[in-house]
């Protein structure tokens, strides 16, 4: 602690000697609806001949500074995406006059401005990028209104999902999905499930981040924040969304989008609905060797799912300006969902000279009912108008689930008479608790430097039941040999402070991170199974570095290096063993510990038409769903690997090729490999990975727009089983209605139905399996979408992310 506290201590003092100035010009920029303009380009140039003296581009909060001037008389010129130019007048630097501090800049939009109302015509581009992370404006998606989250971000340029439902960005897995700030405490299945109770007409942006920096939690490769319409407008505003897709089966989703602003008071609701049915139908042939190699046995197994759900998802919440610098805010979420489930399935069992040995077949009906409630307070104070501000968020959460499942399973020989039928079932509720608070301050030094620090602390209660019961005989006896009640209990407490100056062509950011970790798992023992416990207690720092250099007003290079930690989701800890069919089994592991990576990257960006990062990740103690085969039952549970690394190298090419197209192309490249032993084998696995977006979005005039887009995967890691390649196309078509104020949309999704998975396993003890796995993605769907209210004022907050910024990506 004490050499911690030695270089926190340094790299104040270094910053407050960094902030010394001369002669300055600073202001802001903002456009008509007095919102900031990060991003604006703003240039000095000298009054007599217009040369120019220095140029930057504005910060987050559309804040610009020059500094260290000679004496003389200046002009702005401001320019900004769908913003009309500004010219200021003259700005004389002399002795009198040696500091010159303007007035708010404001940019007027360069489409028409309508008597009484402000209407801006321009539609956000598609992808925007900033200096930390890159935004993708949903509203640009024609599809988005028709899908649900879950769906809007497996089509999000740069997004990947598989068919477990783990979403990775640019190729990293283990990403933090946010909302609005707040980690979702979820990751897997109930991730999964709970992006699609969310519909996609609630949406209004979606931020990436490949490197986060230290005020967001260590946890997680990378981050997605996603963000829920808030309009930022006087008066009662709003939005109605409703959209339906059909494939082999119906879906549904609805949303409602509500903004009242008077005075100091703005309140808003987003509520939405949505249904689903769904299918999965995999096909596996298992194959057993002898100790020489020689195939001993062979099983073909046929899974057949369908799942229905209804979800719902409302979110309320308050802004109050007590005075002009303090903002009190408020939000209460509800979200739900419904889900009814049925599988089957059918196998058969041959030796070695396919002869058939042995058939079965089951079948489990299910039904899960999930809850969850979240209560968010928050305050924001902004001491003066130059950034100095303090944020402060308190959260609680409360998740509960019920779930039941009832199973049958059947054994015949090879003469297909019947050896044996079991029939049990699983009650399976759960209640998670969690409460978080969490403090941000940011403090602006002179000469574009700024100091940030803050703390955050994390308290999850987690109480797992899940109960076996025989029914053979029709009553419904308990087995404890087969039941577990586990709880796990988890405190986390957080330290960062980070620094950023910037220079005229060179800039800097460095943060580090303190985090312990205390946590307890309990299995409560019962007649049949002896109690069991452990406990972790570990204290790691995470320090981050970010380095900028422009090369001119073009081109510039990032250099960057990171350390994070990818801690087991909450459920995996957990050993219970799920039975899914005659042949395979899952389980949690106690044992896990958390992956660290360790990430180097180097980054070139051309304006807004070129980006490429070329980095190396090497990760130690890899969280890896592994297979343990035992006899001619599969095993999955989640495990630790010794090593692996990833060099990754990422292109995208953004731009309008013509007035009427705008294309986005983003190539990925990397070699993975992955090395340790895994049960009795030794695992040593590389393979290389290309992934291929197209995205083409077209103005056809008349309000017409249209986006046809492809997507095309290579082979990749999926587990302990490698993924053939596949690609998939969709595209829509979409038609402005009612003067500006609606849409009316089609697309459609997968057009060949070509999304189908393919997967060899890999370092299974004398065993491999092959899969084939489709699900219901062919699909039409229609939308319309309608704007309702005057857009005349500007709520005067952004919400800032809060509290909950790690523990709910661990919920599973």
């Amino acid at each position: 602690m004490k050499t911690l506290f030695i270089l926190l201590t340094s790299c104040l003092i270094g910053l407050n000697a960094l902030a010394q100035s001369g002669n300055v010009i600073s202001g802001t920029v903002k456009d008509a609806t007095n919102q900031s303009l990060p991003g604006a380009t703003v240039r000095l140039l000298k009054t007599s001949d217009s040369t120019l003296v220095t140029g930057e581009v504005t910060d987050v909060n559309g804040n610009f500074r020059f500094v260290n001037l000679q004496a003389g008389t200046f002009e702005l010129a401001i320019g900004a995406m769908g913003q009309k130019d500004f010219r200021s007048a003259a700005l004389t630097i002399d002795a009198g006059h040696s500091t010159i501090t303007l007035p708010a800049i404001i940019l007027l939009p360069a489409k028409s401005i309508e008597l009484g109302e402000l209407v801006i015509k321009a539609q956000k581009p598609l992808i925007e990028q900033e200096m930390d992370r890159t935004i993708v404006n949903v509203g640009s998606m024609i599809g988005s209104a028709t899908s649900n989250t879950f769906d809007v971000l497996s089509k999000t340029p740069g997004v990947s999902v598989n068919a477990a439902g783990e979403i990775s960005l640019n190729g990293r897995s283990g990403v933090l999905v946010l909302i609005d700030g707040r980690s979702t405490y979820m990751s897997g299945a109930d991730l999964a499930a709970y992006l699609k109770s969310l519909p996609g007409g609630v949406l209004d942006k979606i931020e990436l981040m490949d490197n986060p920096p230290a005020r967001y939690d260590a946890a997680g490769n990378a981050v997605i924040n996603i963000r829920l319409k808030k309009a930022r407008t006087g008066g009662l505003t709003g939005s109605v969304a409703l959209g339906g897709s059909q494939g082999r089966y119906a879906r549904s989703n609805d949303a409602v989008n509500l903004n009242y602003n008077r005075r100091k008071l703005n309140l808003f609701a987003n509520l939405g609905y949505s249904y689903e049915k769904n299918y999965s139908e995999d096909d596996f042939s298992r194959r057993y060797y002898d100790e020489t190699g020689a195939v001993k046995s062979r099983v073909e197994l046929k899974n057949d799912q369908k799942n229905a759900s209804n979800g719902y998802n409302l979110n309320l919440g308050m802004d109050l300006t007590a005075t002009p610098k303090t903002i009190f805010g408020a939000i209460v979420n509800l979200n739900g969902s419904s889900r009814k489930g049925n599988f089957n399935y059918e196998s058969t069992q041959q030796n070695a000279l396919y002869q058939l040995a042995g058939s079965g077949n089951g079948s489990t009906m299910s039904k899960d009912v999930r809850n969850n409630t979240s209560i968010n307070t928050n305050m924001l104070h902004k001491f003066n108008d130059k950034g100095r501000e303090l944020a402060v968020d308190v959260n609680y959460l409360n998740y509960h689930t019920q779930g039941r499942q009832d199973l049958e399973n059947r054994l015949f020989d090879a003469e297909g008479s019947p050896t044996s039928r079991e029939l049990f079932r699983y009650r399976t509720p759960s209640e998670i608790n969690i409460y978080t608070f969490k403090a941000d301050y940011v403090h602006p030094l002179k000469n574009k430097a700024r100091l940030e620090g803050g703390f955050k602390s994390s308290y999850v209660d987690n109480d797992f039941v899940f109960n076996y019961y025989n029914t053979n005989d029709g009553n419904a006896v308990t087995d404890n040999r087969r039941s577990n009640h586990f709880q796990y209990r988890e405190n986390i407490n957080a330290a960062y402070i980070s620094g950023e100056k910037r220079w005229k062509r060179f800039g800097m950011q460095f943060g580090l991170r303190l985090e312990n970790t205390a946590a307890k798992g309990h299995q409560l023992g019962n007649d049949s199974v002896a109690a069991m416990h452990f406990t972790k207690n570990y204290t790691k720092l995470f320090p981050s570095i970010f380095l900028n250099y422009k090369l001119n007003e073009q081109n510039a290079l990032v250099l960057m290096a990171v350390r994070r930690i990818n801690r087991p989701n909450y459920q995996m800890l957990n050993p219970f063993v799920f039975y899914r069919d005659q042949y395979t089994y899952s389980a949690g592991n106690p044992h896990l510990i958390p992956q660290y990576q360790d990430r180097l990257e180097l980054k070139y960006q051309h304006k807004n038409f070129l980006n490429m990062g070329l980095s190396y990740n090497r990760f130690t103690n890899g969280i890896f769903t592994t297979i343990q085969a035992q006899g001619d039952t599969f095993t999955s549970r989640p495990d630790n690997i010794a090593r692996g690394y990833m060099v990754l190298l990422n292109t995208s090419v953004s731009g309008q090729l013509t007035s009427w197209w705008y294309n986005n192309t983003t190539l990925r490249l990397s070699r993975i490999t992955l090395k340790g032993p895994l049960y009795t084998e030794a695992l040593n696995y590389a393979t290389n990975v290309a992934r291929l977006e197209l995205n083409n979005y077209f103005n056809l005039g008349n309000g017409w727009n249209a986006e046809v887009g492809g997507y095309y995967a290579s082979r990749d890691v999926n587990g302990q089983a490698q993924t053939s390649g596949m690609f998939r196309v969709n595209g829509g078509i979409q038609k402005k209605i009612w003067k500006g104020k609606g849409t009316v949309a089609m697309n459609f999704e997968d057009l060949f139905h070509s999304w189908v998975y393919h997967n060899r396993s890999f370092s299974i003890r004398q065993s491999d399996y092959y899969q084939v796995g489709r699900t219901d993605t062919q699909r039409i769907s229609i939308a319309l979408n309608y704007k309702f209210g005057k857009d005349t004022f500007t709520r005067k907050r952004r919400h800032n992310n809060n509290a909950s910024d790690d523990e709910k990506g661990r919920v599973e």
